[in-house]
């Protein structure tokens, strides 16, 4: 059920190939570097200040409460999303050396929801946080009414659900909105395999998430200029006792690349061994989510996988040489020993975006005023780590790049300039009302659990 743990922009890319690197991102010294003004190009948010007052819950003169968290304690996959956690002690550890924000100390509470247990996880952070800031939890509808209910205002490092994804009171530093996607990896395949075009088909599946994803990824690659096969395939997500057959009807039909939506996990491997099996060995494209260590290590053994390419909004892991966003994450999170991923840095950005609003706030630190800052913020890249985006709004970047996989190593496949996007206002797609799972109202927040109690943007 991995598919379904994450957003479409996360992965398990580990990065233990850039361990410890500081690139760009500051000097050898941790400890010095750790206190730098900086973080990639962004100016730091946090620093000493006199902000006084008890201003709202989890507020002190001297303190700000906040939550974060993941799935870790998940049974079956156990560490499920911990370099989001990581990520955000890390920071929480970076900011408060240089002061906090406005002087205030940052103190977080790390909840693990263990896959089932989001909505009491949102329970206990509703009597005593702030804020939930950079976290990730894959059952998060389960918690979405509570949330709202309590108005606990959030910056998730992702949503999962309908109604988080486009929730009330909801910033993310890369927005992953309901009714907008980026189809940057279509149109750059388009690019690249022009010839492609009418040979293309979705690896269909049965498990009601990645339909809904497959659904949008159908109108992208329509807009991207595709005209995508229907050769009638759908994989039983908890497995199949042979792919073979499968694999021979996307033969018989003539596909000469495959979309994925699913993630790199066993079955998904088996299919893959089938496919190669009848004799086919088509283009693969898929989300982020294939630029990850399982992905890596499958082909490193099995060699399968070499024509594989993943759409992403990040700079890469490997790049923390040469951007000094990457760099600086990949410092801080490996001096405290923490696991270095794609979705960690999707927690930085959030946590980044969060704590540049509340510097704004100054002693005036309530959820309002975070609400009216947020909203205001239309340009963030969390100092050079992604491609720009619109979290005020909502919405995602106009921007992507392709990476490719030959052996065990990612390289950047497209644009040719390595940690350079390619940006087109095309990208961004609108997708259709009936794959958006929740209503909408004019605003484009989900109408499923608001209240008159919402805490609203003010001008």
């Amino acid at each position: 059920m991995s598919a379904a743990l994450v957003s479409a922009c996360a992965t398990d890319r580990g990065g233990d190939a850039v361990t410890g690197v500081t690139g760009g991102g500051g000097s050898g010294d941790s400890q010095a570097s750790a206190s730098s003004g900086s973080f990639g190009t962004l100016d730091s948010p946090c620093g000493d200040g006199e902000a006084k007052g008890a201003t709202d819950q989890g507020i002190t003169d001297t303190e700000i409460r906040i939550g974060y968290g993941d799935d870790r304690g998940y049974a079956q996959s156990p560490g499920l999303n911990k370099e989001m956690s990581d990520a955000v002690s890390a920071m929480i550890d970076w900011c408060n050396e240089q002061g906090g924000i406005n002087g205030r100390t940052i103190v977080g509470t790390d909840y693990d929801a263990a896959l089932t247990q989001a909505n009491t996880v949102m329970q206990e952070a509703c009597r005593s946080e702030f804020m939930m800031v950079g976290h990730g939890f894959a059952m998060d509808q389960t918690a979405e009414q509570t949330r709202v209910a309590c108005n606990m205002a959030a910056v998730p490092g992702f949503t999962v659900s309908p109604e988080a994804a486009n929730g009330p009171m909801t910033y993310q530093g890369v927005p992953f909105p309901v009714d907008y996607g980026n189809a940057a990896a279509w149109f750059q395949m388009a690019q690249t395999h022009p010839d492609l075009k009418n040979d293309f088909d979705l690896v269909g599946s049965t498990m009601p998430t990645i339909i809904t994803s497959l659904a949008k990824s159908r109108s992208m690659a329509e807009a991207a200029g595709f005209k995508l096969k229907d050769c009638g395939v759908t994989l039983n997500y908890q497995g199949e006792p042979s792919y073979v057959p499968f694999a021979e009807k996307y033969k018989q039909c003539g596909v000469k690349g495959l979309w994925t939506s699913r993630s790199p996990v066993p079955n998904e491997f088996n299919f893959f061994k089938a496919v190669e099996q009848v004799g086919i060995d088509p283009i693969i494209l898929g989300e982020a989510t294939w630029y990850g260590n399982a992905a890596q290590q499958f082909n490193k053994e099995s060699g399968l996988l070499d024509n594989l390419n993943a759409g992403m909004t990040f700079q890469m892991l490997e790049h923390a040489d040469s951007v000094p966003a990457v760099g600086k994450y990949v410092e801080l999170v490996s001096a405290k020993g923490g696991k270095t991923a794609l979705l960690g840095m999707q927690a930085t950005s959030s946590f980044l975006l969060w704590a540049t609003a509340a510097k704004e706030c100054g002693s005036d630190l309530t959820r309002q005023c975070m609400v009216n800052e947020l909203a205001d913020i239309h340009e963030w890249d969390g100092g050079g780590l992604h491609a720009p985006t619109d979290p005020g709004k909502n919405m995602p970047a106009e921007c992507g790049l392709t990476v490719s996989l030959k052996g065990a190593e990612y390289t950047q496949a497209y644009p040719a300039d390595k940690g350079e996007f390619e940006c087109a206002a095309e990208y961004v797609v609108k997708t259709d009302p009936s794959t958006w799972g929740t209503d909408l109202g004019p605003d484009r927040i989900s109408t499923k659990f608001l209240g008159p109690n919402v805490i609203k943007p003010q001008d």
